[in-house]
């Protein structure tokens, strides 16, 4: 069935707002700006750029009040007395505090590790959450995964094997990027991805049995995230950063500084406040993708949204074109059509190769690995709960 203008806009919101939350983090990182010291530095503040993506899902509780009203006001004009479909918002929000807890690591970490690497990188790298979801989810929820998902976890491993390797190849010693921190970099955005994983085995365990709005939830997420990363953020104003520290204070964040490089360069606010928006309208359209067309849909648009982050990084020079990159890429969207069972094995299955009896809709939820904001795990997992039952999707930032 042909998509609808909607639809066709709504996927294209997706694939846009999906690549600005990448591309914007990574612009303003690339921003050269006056510090307090008087110095033409890097905006390299990860843990300020965390904050911008929690107020981003604060906005989305905003975007649910509205529509609510909207809602509310429409019924009143149609059928005074017509059943209301609105979810109640009486749950206990104390259930997104352990998830944001592990948002704000995860996010801060990645941001951090997107600072010394690859926007696509960065994007493609993330696909590692696949692999500790599934683990997790064996070893807490008493999941079984099945061969094809097994296989799907094990290609997924080569795919990120080749992009770090793709990474470690790209010449190096010139400009900010060097062979070290490109590999630590990368580290970090894998290592963020069992955090990640974490994250979604908690919502999964605690947050699921609820009947909690979408973007409610994510509204919710972000006020814990912004409450717990203020909080941090104190004393990373005076914790020496060591080998992490790229300001003038020599500390894990220094925010006066990064308030007087955006005084200084109001350029700076561009990417910020992208970044901000973005991630409100990518929920949303996310949410709006999965009830009108697929979970299936809405993980095949994020894998365009990398191939998207990699080919506008080429084109405005941030990094130099090595071909195994793209290999890469691709085999790690092999990997996740394998686990999710999805494109690959349905046609198999058509054409009589493989047995019909190896289903998986009572197994692992779909996973899509590439979501500006981890909170997002939890509003394919109520949408697909309530609109099919091919099982759930878990999306990461």
């Amino acid at each position: 069935m042909a998509w609808t203008k909607k639809q066709l806009a709504l996927a294209f919101m997706m694939v846009v707002t999906g690549s600005i939350n990448t591309l914007s983090t990574k612009w303003a990182d690339e921003i050269d700006a006056e510090n307090s010291a008087g110095e033409v530095t890097k905006f390299v503040h990860p843990y300020f750029q965390t904050e911008g993506m929690f107020i981003g899902e604060i906005l989305c509780m905003l975007a649910f009040y509205i529509m609510r009203c909207m809602e509310r006001r429409k019924r009143r004009e149609q059928v005074e007395m017509s059943p209301s479909t609105t979810q109640s918002t009486k749950f206990p929000k104390y259930i997104f505090l352990l998830p944001a807890l592990c948002d704000t690591l995860a996010t801060s970490t990645m941001y951090l590790g997107l600072t010394l690497t690859y926007a696509s990188s960065f994007q493609m790298l993330r696909g590692a959450v696949i692999v500790f979801t599934g683990l997790l989810s064996v070893a807490f929820l008493g999941r079984k995964i099945k061969w094809f998902q097994w296989l799907g976890i094990l290609i997924i491993i080569v795919g990120l094997v080749i992009v770090g390797v793709s990474d470690i190849l790209v010449p190096t010693g010139e400009g900010d990027y060097t062979t070290n921190k490109i590999i630590t970099g990368d580290l970090l955005i894998i290592a963020a991805q069992v955090i990640t994983a974490s994250q979604m085995v908690l919502e999964e365990k605690f947050v699921l049995g609820h009947d909690v709005p979408p973007l409610l939830a994510v509204g919710w997420e972000g006020v814990f995230g912004f409450t717990i990363m203020t909080i941090l953020i104190i004393p990373f104003n005076f914790i020496d950063g060591g080998v992490f520290a790229q300001n003038p204070s020599g500390t894990l964040e220094d925010i006066p500084d990064a308030f007087y490089q955006i005084g200084t360069t109001p350029l700076l606010l561009v990417p910020i406040l992208g970044n901000i928006f973005s991630i409100a309208f990518f929920n949303f359209a996310g949410v709006s993708v999965t009830k009108e067309l697929s979970a299936t849909t809405r993980m095949v648009l994020d894998s365009v949204r990398t191939l998207v982050v990699w080919i506008f990084s080429l084109i405005i020079t941030w990094q130099e074109f090595q071909y195994l990159q793209p290999v890469g890429f691709v085999v790690l969207i092999l990997g996740m059509m394998l686990y999710n069972d999805i494109i690959i094995l349905p046609f198999c299955r058509s054409r009589g190769w493989i047995s019909q009896t190896e289903t998986p809709d009572d197994t692992e939820p779909v996973i899509a690995a590439s979501s500006s904001s981890a909170s997002s795990a939890r509003i394919v997992e109520a949408d697909k709960r309530g609109i099919d039952n091919q099982g759930s999707t878990v999306e990461v930032m």
